[in-house]
């Protein structure tokens, strides 16, 4: 699938490789691109099968990943670290995370988490399988956005996704705990007394910007480690933030839509997971977006590297 940018995928391979030629015409194309210009190429990139195939491949993956995920840090927090406040807080990021069926799925969850061994063992298990499911379409969309040569072995593509559950898992469960001390912390700065409004924004307020840092790191993660060549932090960290605020305004936009889109009439009790499966595949949509939007200005801002009448422009390390 050829990437459809602005840009030409010769230049995004390496910026020592670009030949004169490429980079006057790079040049050309990137200096007169408007803005509308732009969005035209990444809804064109969007639109193609490809993602959208990816895109279902990942939210279903995700989908099966994340029931799992919930039971082990419910059974962290409530075995291991013994802490009612992180339980609560656990219950707080799912009805902030999640567009729809939120105390469904916290009923149901936290009724797994407290069963018989087995169960923890078989959410590892559906974890670590689902989770290589989710990286591995997104490692080979991320390759031809970036115009990787090839694809990581089986078993490497294996490992990576197993570290990169693992560090999203770490980071959770960070964010999670520290949540859970500034509670603990508030709770204590108003003596206990946490029954009123001031209280009630603070901790809303703790919870949001917590759960904003935790979606952009995961983000960061992702563009930089998936992709199966060397990327500067710089290249992907944009991106990230961008993405991450844009799933925060799309989510909110997803739940105003609910009431109209109204699954409930059609899938009846199934309609929270169809919900939950739709709102994944949008944010996989988002994710490569996200990833194309990187691709595209790091190959601008090699093209202005590229062209010496903007080595003293002090816009193209931007």
């Amino acid at each position: 699938m050829a990437m459809l940018t602005l840009f030409p995928p010769g230049l995004q391979s390496s910026s020592a490789g670009a030949s004169p030629s490429t980079a006057s015409s790079l040049r050309t194309l990137t200096e007169n691109a408007s803005l509308a210009q732009h969005a035209k190429a990444l809804a064109l990139y969007l639109a193609q099968t490809e993602v959208h195939t990816y895109a279902f491949s990942v939210a279903a993956n995700v989908i099966l990943s994340l029931f799992p995920f919930i039971v082990l840090m419910l059974t962290i927090a409530r075995q291991v670290f013994h802490s009612p406040a992180m339980v609560a807080v656990i219950a707080d990021e799912i009805r902030y995370f999640l567009p729809a069926g939120q105390d469904f799925v916290i009923r149901n969850m936290t009724i797994l988490s407290r069963a018989h061994g087995g169960v923890q063992i078989a959410s590892i298990v559906m974890l670590l399988i689902s989770a290589t499911g989710v990286f591995m379409p997104l490692e080979v969309a991320l390759n031809q956005v970036w115009g990787a040569r090839r694809n990581r072995s089986y078993l490497m593509n294996q490992l990576v996704s197993l570290g990169l559950a693992f560090a999203i898992g770490t980071l959770t469960l960070m964010s999670i705990s520290l949540t859970a001390a500034q509670h603990s912390l508030l709770s204590f700065l108003f003596l206990g007394n946490t029954d009123n409004v001031v209280f009630g924004f603070l901790a809303h307020w703790l919870l949001q910007i917590s759960a904003a840092v935790i979606s952009v790191l995961i983000f960061l993660l992702i563009y930089w480690v998936l992709p199966n060549r060397r990327l500067p932090i710089v290249a992907v960290l944009p991106a990230a933030v961008n993405t991450g605020l844009s799933w925060e305004v799309a989510k909110r936009i997803y739940i105003a839509l609910l009431p109209w889109l109204d699954f409930r009439s059609v899938y009846g009790p199934f309609s929270v997971s169809v919900s939950l499966m739709m709102w994944a595949f949008v944010s996989g949509l988002l994710m490569l977006a996200g990833a194309h939007y990187s691709a595209s200005r790091h190959a601008l801002r090699l093209a202005r590297k590229a062209d010496p009448r903007h080595h003293n422009d002090p816009q193209s390390d931007i």
